[in-house]
């Protein structure tokens, strides 16, 4: 599925907001865990995997799980119809980030900070626990009104994704919302910014994360409009 990268210079979905605008915020909301799945319909320890994660995830609401399908473990067998090439490039860059010796399945990764394989359930809560003790984070996605607002300042250069997934009924696999699409509307580099949710056209996930897949700062869930 091809990567579509929109710029920041698409003033309808990504503007600053001049001091005088500013409105007291109407609903806040608390980031969300990321807990990204990598995993393969030719790896054999993943359908436990998609079993632990659906079960975090009826379990929890302070987690957003992705699958990410990577394609190669298609020499095994099939090849993965939901594999995408940001899949692997995405797990390339934490493979780098945790200095691991290449990159398996299922692995998962919790808002970029903390990693383990994603069968074991105690090992997935352990990863949680750790990932809830490091330190708040500078960025902040609001809900105001019909808008969703960013605020915050960060020391480096953070991208913002809009990751597209299958959900409910549209979600005919047994993964924990498969991704589909990546959309870049980044990049952000602190203030105040105003973003419109109707760049997601199904159901999707906010991401605000440290440029080359660093830290994840924020979060937030976009439900199917």
């Amino acid at each position: 599925m091809k990567h579509a990268r929109i710029l920041v210079l698409a003033i309808s979905l990504f503007v600053a907001l001049p001091a005088a605008a500013r409105q007291p915020m109407s609903v806040a909301d608390t980031s969300p865990v990321l807990v990204e799945l990598f995993a393969s319909h030719n790896c054999r320890a993943c359908p436990k995997a998609h079993r632990t994660l659906a079960e975090v995830d009826s379990q929890r609401d302070d987690v957003l799980i992705l699958t990410w399908s990577v394609d190669y473990w298609d020499y095994l067998g099939e090849k993965d119809p939901m594999a995408m090439a940001e899949s692997k490039d995405r797990q390339r860059a934490y493979v780098d980030r945790f200095r691991l010796r290449g990159p398996y399945t299922p692995q998962t990764v919790y808002n970029g900070v903390e990693q383990c394989p994603g069968n074991k359930l105690p090992q997935v809560e352990s990863a949680l626990e750790r990932t809830n003790r490091v330190a708040p984070s500078p960025a902040h996605l609001t809900r105001n009104g019909g808008k969703i607002e960013l605020t915050g300042n960060v020391k480096e250069l953070t991208d913002i994704f809009v990751i597209d997934y299958l959900d409910g009924d549209a979600n005919p696999t047994d993964m924990v919302h498969p991704v589909t699409h990546v959309t870049s509307i980044g990049p952000w580099l602190g203030g105040r910014v105003e973003i419109d949710p109707s760049v997601c056209k199904s159901t999707c996930a906010l991401v605000v994360q440290e440029a080359g897949f660093g830290r994840v700062l924020a979060a937030m869930d976009l439900p199917a409009r």
